[in-house]
C-alpha cells in the first residue's frame, strides 16, 4: 500500500510540474527576468564612476556579502543576522495582525449586520483609518509604557480598518434571496453564519486581510526605526546612522520580498477557503 502510494505521488509530481510549465508561464518568467536585468543594468550604469549617488548593484553585492552568506549569526544584542532581524519583525506582525484579524472580522460582522450600527460607527471608522500608523506610536507608548506592546498596537490599529470595513461591506452584500431562504428553512444563527454568511463574505474578508497584512508590514518597519531593538526597521535605521547604504539597500530588498510572500500567502489561503465555501 505504501509503495503504491509512493509511486502515485511520484507520477503526480511531474504532472503538476508539467501543468505549470506552459508557454504563458514561461513567457511571464522570461519577461520578468528581462525587466529585472534591464533595471539592474540601468542602475549599474547610472551609479558607476566616481562619487555615485548610490552604490551600484555590484558594489552592494560585494559590501554585503557577509550579510547575505551568513544571515544566522548572533553576536548578542542587536548585532544579529538578517534572518533574526526579519524573524523579530515577523513575530510582531504575526501577533498584531492576528489580533486585528480576529477583532476586525468579529466587529465587521456585527456592524455589517445592523444598518443602524453601521450608520452610527462608519464616520468614526473613516476618521480613524486615515490616521497615519506612526501617529499612533506616541499614544501607544504613553498608554502602554513599553516598546514591544506599543509596536504591536501600531500594527493592530493599522491593519484592523481594511479588515473591518471589507467584512462589513461583505455582510451587507449578502443577497436578499439567501436571507429569505434562511428564513424559510428556519436556520439557526449558527447555521446561517456557517452556511450562508461566511461563504458569501469570504472574498471580501480576504481582500481586507491582504490589504491589512501589507499595511502591517509597512507599519512595523517604520515603528521599529523609532522603538529600537532587534528588527528589520531598526536595522535599516542603524545602517543609516552608520552610513552603510549598501546594507540599507539589501534590507529593503528583503523587506520587499517578505512583503510579497506575505501577500501571496494570504491570497493562497483565501483561494483555498473560497473554493471550499
Amino acid at each position: 500500500m505504501a509503495v503504491s502510494s509512493y509511486r502515485s505521488s511520484r507520477t503526480r509530481l511531474p504532472l503538476v510540474f508539467s501543468r505549470w510549465i506552459t508557454a504563458e508561464n514561461l513567457l511571464k518568467v522570461a519577461t520578468s527576468t528581462g525587466a529585472i536585468l534591464v533595471v539592474l543594468a540601468l542602475w549599474q550604469l547610472l551609479c558607476s564612476g566616481e562619487n555615485p549617488p548610490l552604490p551600484a548593484p555590484l558594489t552592494v553585492l560585494s559590501e554585503t556579502q557577509e550579510l547575505i552568506t551568513d544571515p544566522f549569526f548572533d553576536n548578542g544584542g542587536t548585532d544579529v543576522g538578517l534572518f533574526w532581524q526579519l524573524l523579530a519583525s515577523l513575530k510582531r506582525v504575526a501577533v498584531g495582525f492576528s489580533l486585528a484579524a480576529i477583532a476586525g472580522i468579529f466587529v465587521g460582522v456585527l456592524v455589517g449586520s445592523s444598518r443602524l450600527l453601521y450608520n452610527a460607527l462608519d464616520p468614526i471608522f473613516q476618521v480613524l483609518r486615515t490616521v497615519p500608523p506612526l501617529a499612533w506610536l506616541p499614544i501607544s507608548l504613553a498608554a502602554l509604557k513599553d516598546n514591544e506592546p506599543s509596536a504591536i498596537f501600531v500594527i493592530f490599529i493599522t491593519a484592523i480598518w481594511p479588515i473591518l470595513i471589507n467584512t462589513a461591506v461583505g455582510v451587507q452584500q449578502v443577497p436578499e434571496d439567501y436571507k429569505n431562504v434562511s428564513k424559510v428553512l428556519k436556520l439557526s444563527k449558527i447555521d446561517y453564519f456557517t452556511n450562508i454568511l461566511l461563504p458569501a463574505t469570504v472574498p471580501y474578508v480576504f481582500t481586507g486581510l491582504r490589504i491589512g497584512i501589507g499595511l502591517s508590514w509597512l507599519a512595523i518597519v517604520a515603528a521599529e526605526m523609532l522603538i529600537g531593538g532587534v528588527g528589520i526597521g531598526f536595522f535599516i535605521w542603524d545602517a543609516w546612522n552608520s552610513s552603510l547604504i549598501s546594507e540599507i539597500i539589501l534590507a529593503l530588498l528583503y523587506v520587499g520580498l517578505v512583503g510579497l510572500l506575505l501577500d501571496k500567502l494570504v491570497a493562497w489561503i483565501g483561494r483555498i477557503l473560497s473554493a471550499e465555501a
